[in-house]
């Protein structure tokens, strides 16, 4: 393959993050055969931010009102996608803060705290708590980690205003957590 100008690849670099938000540095260096610090470079050059803000920036704007349950802020992880009462996917990227220095592995209540709030999220309610819980931690998830959790509303039962919420969390397709949530919703259907 030729070798592109500078010029060239930041304006397809810009095509391509403008096409698929979601495209990481890796995958663009692959892509336009350059290393992963020439990248990062044309991307502050034409101040595109990294993929953890431009997931932020895209699921605020397409979520912000969508969400009714709670603030898309308060969300744990980024929300890329939501159909209320049926389904939603979130990114949360494990970082320093997130784990134990001793061994690297994150708390659990941090993953835990993703797949809740991705619970409450799909609730197409004002309010939505939970009442139970089922969790079971598959493996330990380490640092540098993307835990992409898959939410999936099972039930809806309009008698007591109760939906149930089964999560699983995957990291690299790896199911690491599963949490079934029955979640109490502030009015019936």
């Amino acid at each position: 393959m030729m070798r592109r100008s500078k010029k060239e690849r930041q304006q397809l670099l810009t095509a391509t993050i403008k096409e698929n938000p979601f495209v990481t540095d890796e995958e663009l260096a692959e892509k336009f055969q350059v290393s992963v610090q020439t990248i990062r470079l044309d991307r502050l050059e034409l101040s595109i931010p990294e993929l953890r803000e431009r997931i932020k920036t895209v699921a605020e704007k397409r979520f912000e009102s969508e969400v009714r349950s709670l603030p898309i802020d308060e969300v744990i992880g980024e929300i890329i996608d939501i159909e209320l009462d049926q389904s939603a996917i979130s990114i949360f990227d494990v970082k320093e803060e997130h784990v134990f220095k001793r061994n690297q592995i994150a708390r659990g209540h941090h993953v835990f705290a993703q797949a809740n709030s991705l619970a409450v999220a799909v609730i197409n309610d004002e309010l939505a708590l939970t009442a139970k819980a089922n969790l079971q931690f598959k493996r330990s998830v380490k640092l540098h980690e993307r835990v992409i959790a898959k939410a999936k509303v099972t039930k809806i039962d309009e008698k007591t205003g109760r939906t149930f919420v089964e999560v699983s969390s995957f990291v690299n397709n790896e199911l690491v957590f599963v949490g079934k949530f029955e979640m109490y919703r502030s009015k019936n259907l």
